[in-house]
């Protein structure tokens, strides 16, 4: 029962999914951040089932490219690119970190918010386009690892003043255990990629995560749910890039 309600905080918390409505608790958030994963892998599901589909009724490319661009964002509901573009519009602001804290708590969304989400959707829809072959190991680890990392995120870094919903995932959880196991979680995440075939993908998150804690604290003061939610998109559209130029790279040999 315990896992059952901590499978659904998580869902629907970081997903639209619709799932049976749990009163938060002590006891099923301490370990709510290892079932974040999880809903990396229903995208990655659904990934399969919309390539098999386009491939049956062959679909055109930018079609089949479009699906897999939006399938995410209907899963989540769009909660991380709002983050995206908060961040966004608070680093774009070039204030001090007091300054762009208000700017992420404004829930309106400015230009360079909106600038940067054109560009999100632009080159993730070309991607997913050009991407030579779709195989469901890579899609899977991308999806997973971007929400393990970010998840991770949350009990190596520091956390901002206020940072909301995050912090209280944070303080929730069963922070060493709850670290070790995600730890492992992107190890094999990882492993996936190396067996097929798409390590690219590795670095191309490493790098992401390890700029990720630098930018949080040099310009927000820490981390917040916000700041995760532009990681996860950023993130995700690194490994995409390195997974499709890799397949394109076989043409330089």
């Amino acid at each position: 029962m315990v896992l059952f309600e901590t499978v659904c905080v998580a869902f629907s918390m970081f997903s639209a999914l619709p799932v049976p409505q749990i009163s938060w608790s002590e006891r099923n958030m301490k370990y709510s951040l290892l079932a974040f994963p999880l809903i990396g892998a229903v995208i990655a599901a659904a990934m399969l089932l919309w390539d098999l589909f386009a491939g049956k009724l062959g679909l055109p490319s930018i079609l089949r490219g479009a699906g897999f661009c939006l399938i995410p964002l209907w899963i989540t509901g769009g909660i991380h690119l709002d983050g995206y573009a908060d961040t966004w519009d608070a680093i774009s602001s070039h204030g001090d970190i007091e300054k762009r804290q208000i700017i992420l708590r404004d829930p309106h969304i400015g230009a360079f918010g909106v600038m940067h989400l054109g560009i999100w959707f632009t080159a993730s829809a070309a991607l997913w386009i050009a991407l030579p072959r779709f195989a469901f190991l890579p899609a899977l680890a991308c999806f997973c690892l971007s929400r393990s990392l970010s998840a991770l995120a949350l009990t190596v870094y520091p956390l901002r003043p206020g940072a909301g919903i995050a912090r209280s995932f944070a303080d929730a959880s069963a922070r060493e255990r709850v670290r070790t196991i995600l730890l492992v979680a992107s190890a094999v995440c990882a492993l996936l990629m190396l067996c097929s075939g798409a390590w690219a993908m590795i670095p191309a998150a490493g790098a992401v995560f390890l700029y990720y804690g630098h930018m949080a604290k040099k310009h927000f003061g820490g981390i917040s749910g916000d700041l995760a939610g532009w990681f996860l998109q950023t993130a995700e559209l690194a490994m995409l890039a390195a997974w499709c130029f890799q397949q394109y790279g076989g043409n330089l040999q």
